[in-house]
């Protein structure tokens, strides 16, 4: 199960016991404000893309997307989303459950400056039903982020 691979992972980070399972499916941003009881916005969606160079991830606000013209400016390339039948072999989750957090080799992870709003945000943690509050340190320490972009509108 994916969310064991979370906790695996978190288990260097004393983060392992933070993670939260719900009995409702967390695998939307609407869905996942439902189950934690929080805002949507707050929601820190994990975003998949196929670059020239290789897969990335794109940590963005519940409420943000993507905008096409600043993610080619910083990018290089067009935003092009991972298909849904490749999310897994590719990132290493599952379309629902994907996280930033021990991915697969080679999978650069990037976190939008539409998260800094938020003292607090909720990513997923590996599984469709399973996420866990962080602070935006422990969030761009945890997840190994290359860096901030802001690569998305709201």
């Amino acid at each position: 199960m994916s969310v064991d691979k979370v906790r695996g992972y978190l288990k260097q980070f004393g983060a392992q016991d933070r993670i939260v399972e719900t009995d409702l499916s967390s695998a939307t941003v609407e869905l996942a404000a439902k189950a934690l009881g929080c805002e949507g916005e707050r929601i820190a969606k994990t975003l998949s893309f196929k670059t020239p160079e290789g897969v990335i991830l794109v940590v963005a606000a519940g409420d943000a997307k993507v905008d096409n013209k600043k993610y080619k400016a910083k990018f290089g390339c067009k935003a092009a989303m991972l298909k849904a039948d490749e999310v897994e072999e590719c990132v290493g989750y599952a379309v629902g459950g994907v996280c930033p957090f021990g991915v697969n080799e080679g999978v650069k992870v990037y976190l939008d400056e539409s998260l800094k709003r938020f003292e607090t945000v909720f990513p997923a943690a590996g599984s469709s039903n399973s996420a866990i509050e962080l602070t935006l340190p422990e969030l761009e320490n945890f997840s190994g982020a290359e860096e901030w972009v802001d690569v998305c509108k709201l």
